[in-house]
C-alpha cells in the first residue's frame, strides 16, 4: 500500500510519500518552495511536514484563514500577491498542506500563477485524502455557491500520510466519512457496508479503507477526466447535498454545515428519490437512511427553507440545456446520470429525511 498511479500523477501513502517527494524535489530544476497552509495547518502540521523535507532549497511560507468562507476568488489574489511579492517564478513549485479548501485553492493558484506552475498537495483531512485532493479538480466558490469557479489540472502527485488525521475532530471525520460512504453506494456495497460498522475498525483498517477509496475514485476519474460520463457518477448526493450547503452557509441564522454533513442528507434525499424513480430497493433505502442517521446528527430543515434550496440547484455544475441533473442509485454500485427530478418529489424527500427526526 505505497503508491496509486494514474495516468499523469501519483497517489503515494505514509513513509514512502516523503520518500518520493524528496527524490522528485531532487531530480527537478526548482528555483524555490512554497507552502500553503491555513492557521489550522500551519498550527498542526506544518513542523511536521517541514521536518521530512530533505532540500536546500529556499522555502516560503503562505497562510490563509481557515474555513469554507474563504475559499474564494479574494483570498486568491491575496496568495498570487505573496507569490509575486516573494519572487516567485514559473520554476517555483507550490505544497499545498491542508484540508479541501487549501488544496482546492492552492491548486487553482498554482495553475493560473503564470499561467501555470508545478503544485503537489499534501491533504490532510480525511475529506481531502479521500476527495478534493485526488482528481484534478481545482477552484473556488463564487459567493456561497459551490466551486463555480476552476480548472481541472492534476498536480504533479498527492502525498497521504493518515498521521495527520491525528490533529482532526471527530466532526471533520465524518465529514471525510460521507465521501468514502458515497464511494461505496456508487461501487461497492461490502465496501459501505465496513465503513457503517465503525465500532469494529481499527486504525490499520482505516489506512485500507482510505486506499481502497482513493483507488475508487482513481479509477472512475482515469476513465473520465473530464466529466462527460462516468465522472459524474461522483457527483451522487451533491445536487441536493450542495445546495443544502450553500443555504445553511448563507444564513446567518443557521449554523453552517460542514461538506460531508450536507452531503451525508444530500445522499439519503437522492437515495429516496431513486427508489421513487428508478425502483431503488426499499430495503437499501432504508438501511442506508438508518446508517447515515447513526452517523450525522439531525438537521432541521424547515418547509419554508426547502423552495430556497431547490432554487439554488440552478446553479449546479451538472446542470445542461436548462436542466437540473441528478446522478441517481439503481442499485448499489448501479449510478444513473442526468436524470431530471420534479420539485414535488424533491419536497417528498425532503418529507422523508425529516420523518426520521420528529
Amino acid at each position: 500500500m505505497n503508491s496509486i498511479a494514474t495516468k499523469t500523477y501519483h497517489v503515494h501513502f505514509n513513509d514512502n510519500a516523503y520518500n518520493e517527494l524528496n527524490a522528485y524535489l531532487k531530480t527537478n530544476n526548482f528555483s524555490q518552495i512554497f507552502i500553503l497552509v491555513d492557521t489550522n495547518t500551519h498550527e498542526h502540521c506544518l513542523s511536521k511536514f517541514m521536518a521530512q523535507l530533505e532540500t536546500a532549497l529556499k522555502i516560503e511560507i503562505i497562510e490563509i484563514e481557515a474555513g469554507e468562507s474563504h475559499k474564494t476568488i479574494d483570498t486568491c489574489v491575496g496568495v498570487w500577491n505573496a507569490l509575486s511579492e516573494l519572487g516567485a517564478d514559473r520554476k517555483s513549485i507550490m505544497l499545498n498542506l491542508g484540508g479541501g479548501v487549501v488544496t482546492d485553492l492552492g491548486g487553482f493558484v498554482a495553475c493560473t500563477f503564470k499561467r501555470g506552475i508545478k503544485y503537489i498537495n499534501i491533504p490532510t483531512s480525511l475529506l481531502a485524502m479521500v476527495d478534493a485532493s485526488v482528481g484534478g479538480k481545482t477552484g473556488v466558490d463564487l459567493g456561497a455557491l459551490k466551486n463555480q469557479v476552476g480548472v481541472i489540472s492534476s498536480g504533479d502527485m498527492v502525498l497521504i500520510d493518515t498521521s495527520y488525521l491525528d490533529t482532526l475532530p471527530q466532526n471533520e471525520m465524518k465529514s471525510g466519512l460521507a465521501e468514502m460512504l458515497k464511494h461505496g453506494l456508487i461501487r461497492n456495497k461490502d465496501y459501505f457496508e465496513r465503513l457503517t460498522n465503525l465500532s469494529t475498525l481499527t486504525l490499520a483498517d482505516l489506512d485500507t479503507l482510505i486506499y481502497e477509496s482513493v483507488e475508487i475514485k482513481k479509477t472512475v476519474v482515469t476513465n473520465d477526466p473530464l466529466e462527460h460520463n462516468e465522472r459524474k457518477h461522483l457527483n451522487f448526493g451533491h445536487t441536493l447535498g450542495h445546495a443544502i450547503e450553500s443555504y445553511f452557509l448563507s444564513h446567518e441564522d443557521k449554523e453552517a454545515l460542514l461538506h460531508g454533513e450536507a452531503i451525508a442528507i444530500g445522499m439519503i434525499l437522492e437515495c429516496f428519490i431513486s427508489s421513487e424513480i428508478l425502483g431503488f430497493p426499499k430495503s437499501d433505502l432504508e438501511q442506508i437512511t438508518k446508517a447515515m442517521n447513526a452517523i450525522y446528527k439531525p438537521v432541521n430543515i424547515a418547509s419554508h427553507d426547502i423552495d430556497y434550496i431547490i432554487d439554488l440547484l440552478k446553479y449546479d455544475k451538472k446542470n445542461e440545456h436548462g436542466n437540473i441533473n441528478f446522478v441517481l442509485l439503481e442499485s448499489f454500485g448501479n449510478p444513473k446520470i442526468d436524470c431530471v427530478v420534479a420539485n414535488e418529489l424533491i419536497k417528498r424527500s425532503f418529507a422523508y429525511y425529516s420523518s426520521f427526526h420528529i
